[in-house]
């Protein structure tokens, strides 16, 4: 299967919701990375960014995909809390995902961003 996704490396590195073959963390490629490389990287391949990094949200804004980006803005919680609400809006960014560039997550609303 193609990778879809990339998963920045301010996010968990083990992770349930992400562990299929769509999805690849930044730890893999190289976790050193400048948010420059990540960004070409994404733009090469394809893949949507997810990240908690405001930096990705504001170049998307001043550009075309690809890549596209997931914002995370849950805020400070534990992981597994974090995790049962990522889980739980998984599918409806998914499929936000297809028609915005930028997909701001936080913990009461989803936005798009075309």
């Amino acid at each position: 299967m193609q990778k879809v996704f990339l998963i920045d490396v301010n996010l968990p590195r083990f992770f349930s919701l992400w562990n299929s073959e769509e999805y690849v963390h930044q730890y893999e490629l190289g976790d050193e990375w400048s948010d420059t490389e990540i960004w070409k990287y994404a733009q090469l391949e394809n893949l949507t960014i997810i990240t908690k990094d405001s930096d990705f949200s504001s170049r998307i804004l001043l550009h075309n995909p690809p890549p596209k980006v997931i914002h995370i803005k849950l805020g400070n919680m534990k992981m597994n809390r974090f995790h049962d609400v990522l889980t739980n809006l998984w599918p409806q960014i998914i499929e936000l995902n297809k028609d915005f560039k930028l997909i701001n997550v936080f913990i009461d609303r989803i936005e798009g961003v075309k």
